[in-house]
């Protein structure tokens, strides 16, 4: 089943030409079992390190990790919605994983723009941490800036 957002929802695109080079963006958000639990059904990752705390505290984890694609998610709601925002499109992301992510943890992903390009592209670091200060994933995306594919007022 598919939904619609009314038109009236949905935040106007920021034209290319506002953003400018170390504008950022900060967005926090709590690793729940809900949000773990959640993600394993839309993907069918069901992988028991996320899932099962008896296997889970077997691993030199201790404990269930979240599943890594929930940190990309956090960053593509970032960048579609907050900071380029609507209209903005991926094309290329690269990261690493730096440590493990456990579930009550909190994590806060800065999004920086690093370089504007031409044609509308953009390079934008992300830098995703726990609440320990520990950097759980770096690396940056390239993305297309709102408003080059459609004239979205």
């Amino acid at each position: 089943m598919s939904t619609t957002t009314p038109a009236a929802t949905i935040p106007a695109a920021t034209p290319a030409a506002t953003f400018t080079v170390g504008q950022s963006f900060t967005y926090t958000q709590l690793i729940d079992d809900k949000l773990v639990h959640g993600f394993a059904e839309l993907t069918g990752d069901r992988n028991p390190i996320h899932l099962d705390d008896a296997f889970a505290k077997k691993t030199k984890f201790g404990q269930r990790i979240a599943h890594g694609g929930i940190l990309f998610g956090i960053i593509s709601k970032v960048l579609g919605m907050d900071m380029p925002g609507v209209g903005t499109v991926y094309l290329t992301q690269l990261v690493n994983f730096r440590a493990p992510v456990f579930i009550g943890d909190t994590v806060t992903l800065v999004a920086t723009i690093a370089e504007l390009q031409p044609k509308s592209v953009a390079k934008i670091n992300v830098v995703i941490k726990k609440q320990t200060g520990d950097v759980v994933m770096d690396g940056y995306a390239d993305v297309k800036l709102p408003g080059w594919l459609t004239h979205i007022k």
